[in-house]
């Protein structure tokens, strides 16, 4: 234990030094990533390579380890020296290199896999079934897909959580204790001693990422610690009982894992492609909630050791597994509620509500139908008063139509207010009252935009919720084309019969004021 204390100090202090030096030369050389509008909490560009110090300081200390082994008369098995060093080292160049040219997810999916496999034949995997057929070949045939697939959730996982300052190293430090524990009571010293390494450097490096953070470790450094867990926990949990031993790194990693699982989830559902980033993640829905960045990460390190406890209980004995699980799976089903994921909510949900959200959406469905085909701006009003307003809106409000847009007069019944909005409204209520906006830009195929809309609901007698997320991009696009449509035809016409139908629209709203 003492050589630990040791060790984890040193890498520490290692980890330390190496990321003031990496942020000094990448802010040096200008190697900033700018942020994205709307993913990244951050608003100025900042150097993305702390990976490289937390890997370096990794590797120095793997390799001090070949000669402390020999002083201690420890005894290890080559084999696994470097079978975990070779992928490890595979994930780090990856990464690097994808945090200075970004790669496709399919070319870092597959050397992630080619990773795993390595990982395997190292002798790091998980090799249940090999055992449980007395090593037949088709144990290892089934073993080697389920590492495939472990590898590549947990090496992800910590990539998606890495939105936050300080979010994804934390979590990571506090989810390897597990792994420290696991292998200690196994008595694995080269993974104990690899897992203190790995907590040396990761809290060496955390006080320049914390907010407001000065370098992010970027995919050089969350997918090494994601795939460097992913391995020490197949490790250390190989010599546990069997349900145990899956189960302790599964609770191990529950916020990540509960993450990666969500966007998965509701990308899928949403018909978006899976490894397009969005910003639904957990840390985004507390931000929104009103959680300031510190709160947010210091609830999500909470969330965190919450799963770690529950981890080193069933680590401490098995028989309570069932119980354990019973109590984490009734605090996610929770948690997932309060963060009020539309794709999920419909779960949460008495049969009667489930049937008035479905009722819901088939409207809003009903008039995308309606509008794709619609090429009058008097229609495009009734079909949305008509559909719109059974689902429980009182008003959209439409801006600009852009500078070659035709008059915003043209829309039936439209009522101008003093903020320069104009308003089709359907309800008595003011719409200064509103509780819910929905906000969304007018998109164009000959023009960058042709102005942008809300959707508002005022405080209703029935709170109906409707799966926007899933709803916006088909309704959006087929007003967006309906408005288009609308204003071609209109300047197609001549000036006589513009003038008509501009006077019939301006009679029409004096009749229903």
């Amino acid at each position: 234990m003492l050589l630990y204390v040791y060790i984890f100090v040193l890498a520490v202090g290692v980890s330390a030094l190496l990321t003031y030096c990496v942020r000094n030369a990448a802010v040096a050389h200008g190697l900033k990533a700018t942020p994205v509008y709307g993913r990244h909490t951050h608003t100025q560009p900042l150097p993305r390579l702390g990976g490289i110090a937390i890997c370096v300081t990794f590797l120095l200390a793997a390799l001090a380890y070949l000669p402390i082994s020999k002083f201690l008369h420890i005894d290890f098995s080559i084999r696994g020296y470097f079978g975990i060093l070779v992928p490890v080292l595979l994930i780090f160049l990856m990464g690097a290199y994808d945090d200075l040219k970004p790669l496709k997810p399919n070319a870092k999916i597959v050397v992630q896999a080619t990773a795993a496999i390595l990982l395997y034949l190292g002798g790091f995997g998980i090799h249940y079934f090999q055992s449980l057929l007395g090593g037949h070949y088709l144990g290892r045939a089934i073993d080697l897909p389920i590492t495939i697939l472990w590898v590549l959730l947990i090496t992800n996982a910590f990539n998606l959580i890495d939105g936050l300052d300080g979010l994804a190293a934390g979590s990571a430090m506090i989810s390897a204790i597990v792994v420290f524990s696991a292998a200690m009571s196994s008595h694995n010293n080269l993974v104990t001693f690899l897992v203190v390494v790995l907590l040396g450097a990761i809290l060496g490096f955390l006080p320049f990422n914390f907010h407001p953070a000065s370098i992010f470790m970027g995919d050089s450094g969350s997918l090494f610690i994601g795939f460097l867990l992913s391995a020490l926990s197949m490790a250390a949990a190989s010599r546990t009982t069997t349900l145990a031993g899956m189960a302790i790194p599964l609770l191990a990693f529950g916020l990540p894992i509960l993450d990666v699982t969500l966007a998965v989830s509701r990308r899928f559902l949403r018909g978006h492609p899976l490894f397009r980033g969005d910003t639904d993640h957990i840390h985004h829905k507390l931000l929104r909630r009103g959680f300031s960045h510190a709160h947010t990460v210091v609830t999500l390190y909470a969330v965190t050791l919450a799963f770690v406890l529950a981890s080193l209980v069933v680590l401490a004995d098995g028989a309570l597994l069932a119980p354990v699980l019973f109590v984490v799976g009734i605090g996610i089903c929770l948690g997932v509620q309060q963060l009020h994921y539309s794709e999920f909510s419909e779960i949460f949900q008495p049969v009667a509500r489930r049937r008035q959200i479905v009722t819901a959406q088939a409207n809003v469905r009903r008039a995308a139908e309606a509008l794709s085909s619609c090429s009058d701006f008097r229609t495009i009003c009734q079909i949305l008063q008509e559909t719109l307003q059974p689902v429980g809106l009182d008003a959209i409000r439409i801006k600009n139509l852009g500078k070659d847009g035709f008059p915003l007069a043209l829309l039936h019944s439209l009522h101008y207010d003093s903020d320069g909005k104009w308003f089709l409204e359907w309800s008595e209520r003011n719409t200064d009252d509103s509780r819910w906006e929905y906000n969304f830009e007018l998109l164009s195929h000959s023009h960058p935009t042709l102005g942008y809309a809300s959707l508002f609901r005022m405080p209703p007698s029935k709170d109906v919720r409707l799966n926007w997320d899933l709803l916006a991009e088909e309704f959006r696009n087929a007003l967006s084309e309906a408005v288009e449509q609308s204003t071609a035809r209109m300047k197609g016409l001549p000036q006589t019969e513009q003038n008509a139908e501009l006077n019939l629209v301006r009679a029409a709203c004096r009749a229903a004021d």
